[in-house]
């Protein structure tokens, strides 16, 4: 065990030394879940309806004899594979990225250096400092700890926190996890309570942990509303299909009297009508847009936020840190009625009579302090004390009195030199410092007319009170002494400069933006007017909130947006109130206590840089650098998500309505076929990278942060977007159809009348694809705004059509004869036609300022 003094001389490993230890014992991590093989793929694959329907296409032409049209068919079995193992690799790596990403973080010291790092970076004989909070790393021995109990349920099942005490020595063998008075953590367990440095034995596979063998981190796989929802009208879909396909092999083979073809018939019109990319893309979709949001610095712990994210009506946000930059300065104090500005008076010495103000406030802080406040009150101290007798490392420091939400306020008790006594310094509000010092009303009063000069100036004010202590035996609570009041000090936390706008796009959004925070009501105030909180007149404090019934506050919380002096554990009560309300609640959170708000709210978010592991493990989202705008871009993501979800679902219901009707029609009005399963198949083609790849890359539509979020309730499917995507793929089949139906009553063959509507089938599935990428654009401003994949289809398209449409060998492949270059341009001319209505209608609804995707 090592004495507090000595803590501060621990220099930990060199970067040497780590170099040195990774290559022996590698990272500090369990072995993940195996993605996916290209083998397991290929499997998953044959599995597919559109792959049996292939194969069965396939050998139905075997058994005809036409051996290059089965092979053509099964060469793209191996078509379709490739683009499935590309889409999958895609999603793995984004999920892998953020699998990554997840790995909790740990303060270590090294060459002298307090670091926080990614805990798979933790490595044997690192010194390791934990708080309350803390998940531990990896094994260790405790050198040194205060108050500390730690949860190992995950490893024994005992739901009771067990208390640690430093070890003699740190090269004894562990024992198994369980017992009180242990000196030996282990990787997993969680601090309930107090403070350590310990040293770690053992990382990765040879932890206690590593031993059974349990992932801890990993991104689970869920299944969403959406995907439910999308479940669900694949089933209904595939019913259809499967109706439609038989009652066509019937009525094809009673009246025809093939029933080869009518065979081939039937699983062409089920390869037509299976929407099997709607799973694909909503896998696609959620895995890629966590990917995304990550790049904006807010990881996704739970891939349904992705979902919901968009839908938020509510952003409740922490002041400092968040709002704030959380890099605290100590702008002016106050003692005897003295006030005196430190910011002003940077280079004058600081006068005698506030010396013992920041001495005593010093020594109710941490020696090497984590806490921005506490850092400040330091730097301060060692600049304007450092020759005086106010500063006091060498004294040891014998007890904390926590703060505590019946006292907001901590104390400190610390020994005099000789064994004389003890000292005691303690600061917090200001109100529980005049509580503790059992100051008069009048005091009181007095006290309150500067606490509001300085909230006024929207400083976060802190009081500061001493006393002296003989006995031996030092009382159960800080209540027991006798405190002096010495005065308050004013610490300034400047504003991001990203907050104003930020906030103002939340609000134009039609999103609220409540503050919550525990400094005085005026500092609050003052705050929300600098960043442009709506309604700041009004307010709630922590006093109030204890005082309401939860219908009461769901009436009042209508109307307000601050919440000042309140506690962590009142964030619930805030939370459900909101829910009552019917509004879609997002919580930002970093403390042990904000678990249960983070884990109640619709979306959880946990400050990333200064969180505490049960924040984050309580979380959907985590806020990697805590900046609130980080927030307001992943709100603008989801929406984009969400939007461009919808474009490529609508997509794919208009594009398989002229596909299946194409398919279907000529059957029952006994025309020749105009598609067979080629056909069938390279539309699959352009269709699946379209889905997935030209809609989940589209940029966000202009207007997605001026309109108000979406009901979570509201189908994928609404009764306009539904109405939308079925009269485009009504007009493009009418289209096709049209043209098919003049081709043959101008004498041309079935060859050439196939091959041009097929060219006007192409040209319209392309003219869908750019009119959808966006609902408010006209085509032509959409081809400004880049999308390289967009580029790829279409120039492969382009180059496949010449190849099908002049090549000989692909001529009959797809039962094609010669086009002149005028039924081309007829061609061309009748495919955009088919979306020209659409043009028309989003120009209308542009100019009367409506939504179509609401």
């Amino acid at each position: 065990m090592i004495s507090e003094e000595h803590l501060q001389q621990l220099k930990g490993l060199t970067e040497h030394e780590v170099a040195d230890h990774l290559n022996t014992d590698g990272y500090n991590e369990l072995p993940a879940s195996k993605g996916r093989s290209v083998f397991r793929l290929i499997l998953e694959v044959t599995r597919e309806p559109m792959f049996l329907l292939l194969v069965i296409c396939g050998t139905i032409y075997l058994i005809l004899g036409d051996l290059q049209e089965a092979l053509m068919l099964l060469g793209f079995v191996f078509i379709i594979m490739g683009i499935t193992i590309y889409q999958e690799n895609k999603t793995e790596r984004a999920l892998e990225a953020l699998r990554d990403l997840s790995s909790p973080r740990a303060m270590v010291i090294r060459d002298g250096v307090h670091k926080r790092i990614p805990g798979r970076e933790v490595v044997r004989d690192d010194i390791i400092i934990i708080n309350e909070g803390d998940r531990i790393p990896a094994d260790a021995v405790l050198m040194w700890g205060r108050n500390l109990m730690i949860d190992e349920s995950l490893l024994t099942g005992e739901s009771v926190p067990v208390r640690k005490i430093a070890a003699e020595t740190y090269d004894v063998e562990p024992i198994q996890p369980g017992g009180d008075d242990q000196p030996f953590l282990y990787s997993g367990s969680m601090v309930v309570n107090g403070q350590g440095v310990a040293k770690v034995i053992c990382t990765g596979i040879y932890t206690e942990l590593g031993k059974i063998g349990k992932t801890l981190q990993m991104i689970q796989s869920e299944e969403t509303l959406l995907q439910k929802e999308t479940k669900r009208l694949v089933k209904v879909i595939f019913a259809v299909a499967l109706f439609l396909c038989l009652v066509i092999i019937g009525v094809y083979g009673i009246t025809r009297g093939n029933w080869m073809n009518a065979v081939l018939s039937g699983l062409t019109l089920a390869m037509a009508m299976l929407p099997e990319e709607f799973p694909v893309v909503l896998t696609i979709f959620l895995a890629l847009g966590a990917w995304r949001i990550s790049k904006k610095s807010v990881l996704t712990r739970r891939v349904a936020a992705v979902e919901i994210l968009g839908a938020s009506t509510v952003l409740c946000v922490d002041k400092t840190g968040t709002l704030t930059q959380n890099k605290m300065s100590v702008e002016k104090i106050c003692a005897a009625g003295q006030y005196y500005n430190i910011s002003k008076n940077k280079d004058v010495p600081l006068p005698e009579q506030f010396h013992e103000l920041i001495e005593y406030a010093i020594l109710a802080s941490k020696r090497d302090p984590f806490d921005p406040m506490e850092k400040a009150l330091k730097e301060l101290g060692y600049k304007r004390l450092i020759d005086t007798e106010h500063l006091h490392e060498e004294w040891p420091f014998i007890e904390e009195y926590p703060l505590s939400p019946q006292i907001l306020a901590l104390s400190h008790v610390w020994e005099l030199p000789g064994k004389k006594g003890y000292v005691v310094s303690a600061k917090g509000a200001p109100e529980a410092i005049a509580d503790l010092c059992h100051l008069e009303q009048e005091a009181r009063d007095e006290l309150a007319r500067h606490v509001d000069l300085f909230a006024r100036q929207g400083l976060r004010v802190l009081g500061v009170a001493k006393a002296f202590f003989i006995q031996k035996k030092l009382p159960a609570s800080q209540h027991d002494f006798e405190f002096q009041f010495m005065g308050l000090i004013g610490l300034a936390d400047p504003i991001r400069d990203t907050v104003p706008s930020a906030i103002k796009e939340c609000n134009e959004a039609g999103i609220r933006v409540v503050m919550i925070t525990g400094d005085y009501p005026v500092t609050a105030q003052n705050i929300a007017k600098q960043i442009g909180i709506e309604n700041p007149s009004e307010i709630i404090t922590g006093a109030e909130l204890e005082r309401m019934t939860p219908g009461e506050l769901q009436k009042r919380i209508q109307t307000v947006n601050i919440f000042a002096r309140v506690i962590p554990e009142q964030k619930l009560f805030i939370v459900n109130a909101l829910k009552a309300n019917g509004e879609i609640v997002a919580m930002t959170g970093d403390g042990v206590n904000d678990a249960p708000a983070l884990k109640s709210s619709h979306i959880g978010i946990a400050m990333g840089e200064r969180g505490t592991d049960v924040a984050r493990e309580s979380s959907d989202l985590v806020l990697l650098n805590d900046d609130f705008s980080c927030i307001v871009d992943a709100v603008k993501l989801g929406r984009r998500i969400f939007d461009n979800l919808r474009k490529a679902m609508a997509y794919i219901i208009s594009i398989h309505v002229p596909i299946a009707g194409i398919s279907l029609i000529p059957v029952i009005l006994k025309w020749p076929l105009i598609l067979f399963p080629v056909h069938i198949v390279f539309l699959e083609l352009i269709i699946d990278p379209a889905c997935s790849m030209i809609f989940e890359a589209e940029a966000e539509e202009a207007n997605v942060m001026r309109r108000p979020p979406r009901n979570p309730k509201e189908p994928l499917f609404g009764k306009r977007i539904l109405t939308i995507s079925l009269l485009q793929g009504i007009f493009s089949l009418l289209v096709v159809l049209g043209i098919f139906y003049v081709a043959l009553k101008q004498g041309q063959s079935e060859g050439e009348a196939r091959a041009f509507a097929f060219l006007t089938l192409i040209v319209s599935n392309l003219c869908l694809i750019l009119t959808n990428r966006s609902w408010s654009k006209s085509i032509i401003a959409s081809l400004f705004v880049p999308n390289k994949a967009l580029w790829y289809v279409l120039g492969g398209t382009i180059i496949f059509i010449f190849f099908i449409i002049y090549l000989p060998f692909f001529q009959r492949m797809f039962h094609f004869a010669w086009m002149h270059p005028l039924d081309i341009a007829v061609a061309l001319l009748a495919g955009i036609f088919s979306i020209a209505w659409f043009e028309l209608a989003k120009y209308f609804y542009r100019r009367r300022r409506i939504d179509l995707l609401r």
